[in-house]
């Protein structure tokens, strides 16, 4: 793909996490995309981890969906007109909306959307449709955050910033795999830490994961007793008399019947007993918190994603309170958002109990003043149905048309078969992405080809409130438009006005004038969220804009710390104790269900890998999904590390390898949430997760689902490595992983093979009757092994290995033969061992993936060198001397090689 004639260089911002970092895109002549950190961007300082490094492998046009697509009659997609396609979409939503009302249509969007497409889509339903039926792919993971935010502020307010972290002597990691999710704000805290050895870290988390390679200490607690820990800790401060009275009693209200609903908080004892920790830790991390004055708890998925996740944010909350942390530098509760633009999305009334520009879906007068600033013709005067409740709604016949923009909720909504039985009822399914083949967009009637990152132009807003420019520099791909484009056209197709944008700019700008539109009231904001400073810019200045944290209320007045003036949003400017009784999960674990699913990311892929799924870089550190679960459970359920097993629950089930990852507690079971209907036959997590959601925030239970495991019986493992696709239709179990020339697929089967040869060839696409064919292979029928090597011009094309046992060679010598234009003599009888016979050609598994480092290079390295340090590996080998995400896992391989000495 020819990217660009001319030598240039864009800044612009990561598209993952939350973190928001800056990034710099150098488009050179001979068409190849070099990507780099942003020194100048405050978020990252230069830095980027390892996808955002890849984000040049991840733009090509393989799989994009270049035109509008129609679905006819018969189930096939024909390629239509843009004229056309939006004809199809607006006149299904006006049908539909004339004879069922406006709440039998909903839009369901994504953090993944421009701050400006998400304006637009809200303004187009919440003030045109008039109905709130629009939710967003944040309701997975932020809403929690969401509702803390507003009972304790009085509205959606993050009050620090990415220096407190830096700033402050104690960080409490919660539910937060940072050194995974989060790696270059997790890196500021290592680098941190190594400036001041004083500066304390707790992690709160179930598992043992790579954030923990920093921890002072580690609470594995029991899932979902986040709540009684820290109703504990409140009442350790009580007890103490550690609470700073003079603060509450001047800017606060609740904290009697806060201490009230602590409760049985009051005693360590049962608190350790329920939350599953050693009473001595539990006792270290209450005098820790009480004695640190500059403390920042950051939370994320681990707190939200429960039906107590909205109480899990308010106890922590409480706690700052309490002892007056919050609004001063290195202090604070501080959300760390999951997706690039959760927070951008949140400012434009993304989820469906919100109006935008923080302004309340319940007020009237707030409504009124939103018509009349967008003369819209209604609006939307009830809260709107929350995802799980939307696709509920949606197979029971009440809302007839949804249209779906840059998520795939067929993967990651929870109950996931049930969000697919639902589209196949949907009347008219409408679907904007920047590819064709996903789970969800094989439902869709209409498919409509959106922009991605590098050819979309806009803003997002990161977990500190930084509000960042997303610019372009890839040309436009086929017919593709912007979300925003898109939604305007089908909105003026309707007879709706408003809609006649001439750019991205000019919706930033009416965005900014909304949020300070009658927000002055005798020099007081009514809403903290204000960014009237930024409105009136013209579209030079908006190109030029610099990224800027809000509230922005008037030019060069931008805010680092919110709460400084101990002001809190509430009317009467007092923050607010939330009473937080704890409660057990929705489902139990019971003699038919006995573990717990905890679900999550890993570390170098991200949500449905339609993105990082392209990167070769990035599948070689867990290039298949996985079941971690403590050994001894394992023995217990008769299934062994390596081979694979069916995770069931009452929902749905899955299959997966079992391994022991060594950082789980017995009872509970981790799986990855990135693999989907495209890359494993099936791996689809959220077919297993309980659709259980929080009563105040929507939030669905995605840590804390009952399932049981057994051993998903086979007659073969395998493997192929193939230059081109191939159809695993007669295999029990598959994964695929982008390699760099090829594609690798892990398989399994049940049938026995009977004619290898014959099965091998139709397997790898080889013309059984093509007897020129550059065809070797080996089969040992007593031994149950069979290996076929399919070369073109004296170039490896396609190789499979199989075997009745877990003896298949590592991949990645033959990996690198397919690399190669032209194999040796030598090489070509090597091929069928599966490595080469010099001693240690095989790097083992990827360890670090900026350098492509693997685990055998490091531990001879280790060996060889007598290294004790990480620096000293760094040096050695490069792994770690990038992003630094892998230096925990290059920490655990320094302390196995000590264990022997």
């Amino acid at each position: 793909m020819k990217l660009s004639a001319i030598p240039t260089t864009v800044n612009t911002t990561c598209p993952y996490c939350g973190v928001g970092c800056g990034v710099k895109a150098q488009v050179g002549q001979d068409g190849t995309l070099a990507i780099a950190g942003d020194e100048a961007h405050p978020a990252s300082q230069g830095r980027l981890c390892v996808k955002g490094a890849a984000l040049g492998e991840t733009v090509s046009l393989q799989g994009r969906l270049l035109a509008p697509m129609l679905r006819e009659q018969d189930g096939a997609l024909r390629e239509a007109s843009w004229d056309e396609a939006l004809g199809r979409v607006a006149d299904g939503f006006a049908r539909i909306v004339a004879e069922h009302g406006p709440d039998a249509v909903a839009l369901y969007v994504s953090g993944q959307l421009l701050t400006e497409d998400y304006y637009v889509a809200n303004k187009f339903m919440k003030g045109f449709i008039g109905s709130a039926n629009i939710d967003t792919n944040s309701r997975l993971c932020m809403s929690a955050a969401v509702a803390g935010h507003k009972r304790a502020f009085g509205e959606d307010l993050v009050p620090g910033c990415y220096e407190d972290f830096e700033l402050a002597d104690l960080v409490v990691l919660v539910g937060s795999n940072a050194a995974w999710c989060h790696p270059t704000l997790y890196q500021r805290i290592v680098r941190a830490k190594e400036a001041r050895p004083g500066m304390k870290i707790v992690v709160i988390d179930p598992r043992r994961t790579a954030t923990c390679d920093i921890a002072d200490l580690h609470l594995p607690v029991k899932p979902g007793t986040d709540v009684w820990l820290f109703n504990g800790l409140l009442a350790y401060l009580a007890q103490q008399k550690l609470i700073d009275t003079a603060f509450v009693n001047a800017h606060t209200a609740g904290l009697a019947d806060a201490l009230d609903a602590a409760g049985q908080g009051g005693n360590l004892l049962e608190v350790a007993k329920t939350c599953r920790i050693d009473p001595q830790q539990l006792l270290a991390f209450y005098e820790l918190f009480g004695r640190t004055e500059k403390t920042v708890t950051a939370f994320t998925m681990g707190v939200n994603q429960s039906t107590s996740g909205a109480d899990k944010v308010n106890s922590i909350i409480n706690c700052h309170l309490a002892t007056g942390r919050i609004g001063r530098p290195g202090m604070g509760p501080f959300s760390l958002t999951g997706q690039p633009n959760a927070m951008g999305g949140r400012e434009v009334g993304g989820l469906a109990n919100m109006l935008a520009a923080h302004m309340e879906l319940d007020d009237p007068g707030q409504r009124a003043l939103l018509q009349d600033f967008w003369q819209s013709p209604r609006m939307a005067d009830k809260p709107g149905l929350k995802a799980v409740d939307l696709f509920r709604a949606i197979e029971d016949g009440k809302i007839k048309a949804v249209w779906i923009m840059a998520t795939n909720p067929l993967v990651s909504l929870p109950d996931a078969d049930q969000a697919r039985r639902a589209l196949a009822k949907c009347e008219l399914v409408v679907a904007s992405d920047i590819v064709g083949g996903t789970d969800t967009n094989g439902a869709a009637h209409v498919l409509l080809p959106a922009l991605g990152w590098g050819e979309k132009d806009g803003t997002v807003t990161n977990s500190e409130r930084c509000i960042s420019r997303q610019r372009s520099f890839l040309t436009v791909p086929g017919a593709a438009r912007p979300d925003w484009q898109i939604i305007s056209a089908v909105a003026q197709r309707m007879g709706f006005s408003g809609f006649d944008y001439d750019g991205p700019h000019a919706i930033f700008d009416e965005h900014a004038r909304l949020s300070a539109h009658q927000n002055d009231v005798g020099g007081q904001r009514r809403r903290a969220f204000d960014i009237g400073g930024l409105a009136g810019m013209s579209r030079a200045a908006y190109d030029a804009l610099a990224p800027v944290q809000w509230p922005v209320p008037a030019a060069g007045a931008s805010t680092t710390r919110l709460f400084g003036d101990k002001r809190f949003a509430h009317a009467d400017g007092r923050a607010r104790f939330v009473a937080t009784v704890p409660r057990a999960p929705a489902h139990a674990p019971d003699a038919e269900y006995p573990m717990v699913l905890n679900t999550g990311r890993v570390r170098d892929q991200w949500h449905t890998m339609t993105r990082t799924g392209r990167s070769p870089r990035l599948a070689g550190h867990i290039p298949e999904p996985f079941i971690d679960m403590h050994p001894q459970d394992a023995l217990l359920w008769g299934v062994k590390a390596g081979e694979l097993a069916r995770v069931t629950s009452n929902w749905g089930a899955v299959v997966a390898r079992v391994q022991h990852g060594g950082g789980i507690a017995r009872g509970s079971v981790f799986m990855p949430i990135h693999w989907s209907g495209q890359t494993a036959s099936d791996a689809r997590v959220g077919t297993v997760v309980n659709p259980a959601v929080d009563p105040v925030s929507g939030e669905p239970e995605f840590k804390h689902t009952p399932v049981r495991i057994e051993p998903f019986g086979v007659n073969w493992y395998g493997f192929i490595l193939s230059r081109v696709e191939l159809p695993l239709l007669e295999t029990a179990h598959w994964t695929r992983i982008q390699g760099a020339d090829f594609i690798r697929y892990e398989l399994a089967g049940r049938t026995p093979v009977r004619d290898a040869t014959a099965w091998g060839r139709a397997l790898l696409g080889v013309d059984a009757q093509d007897e020129d064919a550059d065809w070797i292979e080996v089969e040992d029928r007593s031994g149950g092994m069979y290996r076929a090597v399919h070369l073109v011009d004296e170039r490896i094309q396609s190789c499979l290995f199989v075997s009745t046992r877990q003896d298949l060679p590592a991949r990645a010598w033959l990996a690198e033969m397919f690399g190669k234009p032209k194999l040796a003599p030598l090489e070509r009888l090597n091929l069928l061992s599966g490595r080469a016979k010099e001693q240690g050609a095989d790097p083992g598994p990827i360890v670090c993936s900026c350098f492509g480092v693997g685990r055998k290079t490091i531990e001879i390295a280790i060996r060889k060198d007598g290294l004790t340090e990480a620096s000293q590996v760094t040096a050695c080998v490069k792994a770690g001397g990038n992003c630094g995400s892998c230096v925990p896992e290059i920490r655990a391989l320094l302390a196995e090689a000590r264990v022997p000495a």
